[in-house]
């Protein structure tokens, strides 16, 4: 098993060269294409983006938890004048 990358930036140039190195690389640590001297991909294990980006529970349980829940807020709907939309 490989101990945490010491490289974890690249330019563009040198992840095409090197690809399967920044791939082994990512399985351990983000890896950050520059593109023109900045930042501009983030290369991450599958792992890692399954856990930054799968979902959470659901909607219902997200307002059950909110720290409104039983705030007494007024909501008041507008009631303004209909208008004319282009067709």
């Amino acid at each position: 098993m490989m101990s945490a990358p010491e490289h974890t930036s690249w330019t563009v140039a040198e992840a095409k060269a090197q690809f399967a190195e920044v791939i082994e690389r990512a399985r351990y640590a983000p890896q950050t294409i520059i593109e023109n001297g900045k930042p501009s991909v983030v290369v991450v294990s599958a792992e890692e983006w399954l856990r930054k980006t799968g979902r959470k529970g659901t909607l219902a349980e997200f307002l059950l938890e909110s720290p409104l829940r039983g705030a007494d807020l007024d909501f008041e709907r507008q009631h303004d004048e209909l208008r004319d939309l282009p067709v």
